[in-house]
């Protein structure tokens, strides 16, 4: 199951890029739990979004926050009911059109090769230990 794990990852993260939301939203359990950085990224504090729905307002968020912000995933690491993925974000503000560059990383954890829960940190680092792994 856990290739299926990684495999859902890779399909999500395609379809953010694309900026397909229904096929992003089809590889997360109806229950998800998003815990994104976007707001940290933006100085603010930091949020949950939740289900099918908030997947589809975080998306909206991002939109509205950025004209792009792609994500490129460099390394992914199946660890079985989790999926570690490090990589960067690279974004342009909508109202600024000032550039951005960040590393970041994800922890996400899934049942029935489904994304039930989505970490994301700022420094990679973070999502190594979250997973319980070092560098």
């Amino acid at each position: 199951m856990s290739e299926e794990n990684v495999e859902a990852f890779k399909r999500g993260i395609e379809a953010y890029n694309r900026g397909d939301v229904e096929a992003l939203v089809a590889v997360h359990d109806p229950e998800v739990e998003w815990h994104p950085v976007l707001q940290v990224l933006l100085g603010g504090e930091a949020t949950v979004y939740r289900g099918h729905k908030g997947v589809r307002e975080l998306i909206r968020d991002i939109d509205e926050a950025f004209a792009e912000a792609p994500l490129e995933i460099v390394e992914i690491r199946d660890l079985g009911d989790q999926v570690l993925a490090i990589g960067r974000l690279r974004a342009r503000g909508k109202a600024s059109g000032a550039d951005t560059e960040s590393p970041i990383g994800f922890l996400a954890d899934f049942k029935n090769a489904k994304l039930t829960r989505v970490l994301s940190y700022l420094d990679p680092k973070e999502a190594l230990q979250a997973a319980g792994l070092e560098e």
